[in-house]
């Protein structure tokens, strides 16, 4: 398979926060953020791979700041990495002041989706070519975050990860 640029995979939603996404601090909701950040993640995992793609792990989920009512959030997702069957998706999320337009970044995540074929059974992926800086960079932690995952998962032994060796033996 030809491997395809993270650029290719690129998903844009933006959403406009309305009283049934608040909670009672009239604060968009986490888990309605969560849900669009799974949406998102999906559909650049599927131009990534053209194909059906299901929700792996939601590796990490970083609320850095609330979201208020009639805030305008954009989010931005990306694959990072491919491996054998599976792709991390980031998710950076971007929030509007409606009035002024100012725009700012608030939160991020890191999803892993699988591709299946129509019985569920994991199907192959081709390669990412990260081209940015930034592409590059969530790229090569790519690696050492899935090493660690699966040593804390037990599906790989710690001496196994050689990524994660590098940042710690000289």
């Amino acid at each position: 398979m030809k491997p395809k640029s993270s650029s290719e995979s690129l998903s844009i939603a933006t959403h406009h926060v309305l009283p049934n996404d608040t909670n009672n601090l009239n604060n968009l909701f986490g888990g309605r953020l969560m849900e669009w950040m799974d949406i998102i993640g999906g559909i650049a995992a599927h131009r990534h791979c053209r194909r059906v793609v299901v929700t792996a792990t939601v590796n990490q989920v970083a609320f850095h700041s609330a979201i208020p009512y009639a805030s305008i959030v954009t989010l931005e997702a990306k694959v990072s990495r491919a491996f054998n069957t599976s792709m991390e998706v980031f998710i950076d999320v971007w929030v509007e002041d409606a009035v002024s337009g100012v725009r700012s970044k608030s939160n991020e995540a890191i999803f892993t989706f699988v591709a299946v074929d129509q019985n569920g059974a994991p199907l192959p992926v081709q390669a990412v070519i990260a081209e940015t800086e930034i592409e590059k960079t969530r790229y090569d932690g790519a690696l050492r975050r899935r090493q660690l995952a699966l040593i804390l998962a037990g599906k790989m032994k710690p001496e196994e990860a050689t990524e994660l060796k590098k940042l710690f033996i000289a």
